[in-house]
């Protein structure tokens, strides 16, 4: 976990540590707001060792997102795998469709490219692709 905190910034924070704290509570603030940040660390690893011993299994803090928590530990591959089914086919038929559109750009622009050379490549229609219906049948 890792802040994103330039020099400026940092110096506007020990500046305001300054005017709040002032010079002499200031180091003693630094090491309070330490240890606070070790002891909050320190519980959330015994929460999570905790938590793995109960439910049997090894979980990390960043499991314990709840998306992450019932897909990593509730769910077996092949519930997922059941709940993602319905929604593959349309994928791939976008996928389709769309790596069919990039192709036929490409041909065109390679096409705008020969406009008045010598050899003009010859133009093709793109193909018409048939109509993707999807029942009610095919979602569930």
């Amino acid at each position: 976990m890792g802040f994103d905190i330039g020099g400026w910034e940092v110096l506007v924070i020990i500046l305001v540590g300054v005017f709040i704290f002032g010079p002499d509570r200031l180091p003693k603030a630094i090491s309070d707001g330490v240890k606070m940040l070790r002891q909050v660390r320190q519980m959330a690893r015994n929460a999570t060792g905790d938590l793995s011993k109960e439910l049997g299994t090894d979980i990390q803090l960043e499991d314990l997102h709840p998306k992450t928590f019932l897909r990593k530990h509730l769910l077996s591959e092949e519930d997922e795998a059941a709940l993602r089914k319905p929604l593959q086919g349309i994928y791939d038929d976008v996928r389709g469709v769309a790596d069919q559109v990039k192709r036929d750009a490409q041909d065109a622009a390679a096409a705008a490219k020969n406009v008045g050379k010598d050899a003009v490549a010859p133009v093709t229609a793109p193909t018409p692709q048939p109509a993707v219906r999807a029942s009610w049948d095919d979602v569930t």
